[in-house]
């Protein structure tokens, strides 16, 4: 095995899918929501940077190629379930979540079982444009936790009169409530918007692959 910068940014970004979740058992919110938004956003650019870095230097793998997709998917299924569980099973979010893991789970079973033949499965540039949905929707997701719990901080013992008059502007904004509500707002519609965006393309790729699939699952 050759371990080269490539490479280790894979094994980095691997480590930390399950460190995401790890920031909320070590850390209080909102700093756990922004310490696992900078962990997750720093490991989804290693994602096009090993890639690149393997291609441009000449690096590739069969090490890198066994370990990027595997790091791929365990940081989008972990942090899904991460973002699901603070986010109380909204069902804008349990959804399209469940869509996405299940196909992942079904297209790796797919992969496992065609073994040497898993190559009529290469990676399409539908399923990147999926990934790449997947990363900004969940960073978004983490953002907005991240608001929301500073939101709640804040107005908590504030009956809801006085907390409607600060974010309409007839009462001073002293603690910053507002921006703090629209940074929520924003990041929740673009992040639940890209993570249906993401739900789609994941069946679109997921058919695709299982059609490609299916003339080696016949039975002679």
């Amino acid at each position: 095995m050759t371990l080269n910068l490539p490479n280790i940014l894979t094994i980095l970004r691997l480590l930390a899918a399950p460190a995401v979740a790890i920031m909320f058992l070590y850390f209080n919110r909102p700093w756990a929501d922004w310490f696992a938004l900078l962990l997750f956003s720093s490991a989804a650019l290693t994602d096009f940077l090993d890639g690149y870095l393997a291609r441009a230097w000449g690096q590739e793998t069969k090490l890198g190629a066994m370990l990027d997709p595997i790091a791929d998917k365990a940081m989008v299924v972990i942090a899904l379930v991460v973002i699901t569980g603070f986010s109380g099973m909204n069902p804008w979010i349990l959804l399209p979540a469940t869509l996405i893991i299940f196909r992942e789970v079904f297209v790796s079973g797919l992969r496992e079982f065609l073994g040497d033949t898993a190559g009529t499965l290469k990676v399409t540039q539908m399923a990147k444009w999926k990934t790449t949905a997947q990363m900004i929707a969940i960073a978004l997701l983490f953002a907005t936790g991240a608001f929301e719990h500073y939101l709640g901080m804040q107005t908590f013992g504030m009956d809801a009169q006085t907390r409607d008059a600060v974010l309409t502007g007839d009462l001073p904004d002293e603690l910053g409530l507002v921006w703090k509500y629209w940074g929520m707002m924003l990041s929740w519609y673009a992040g639940i918007t890209g993570l249906w965006i993401a739900a789609l393309l994941t069946l679109l790729t997921g058919w695709d692959y299982f059609r490609k699939a299916l003339p080696h699952l016949k039975d002679s």
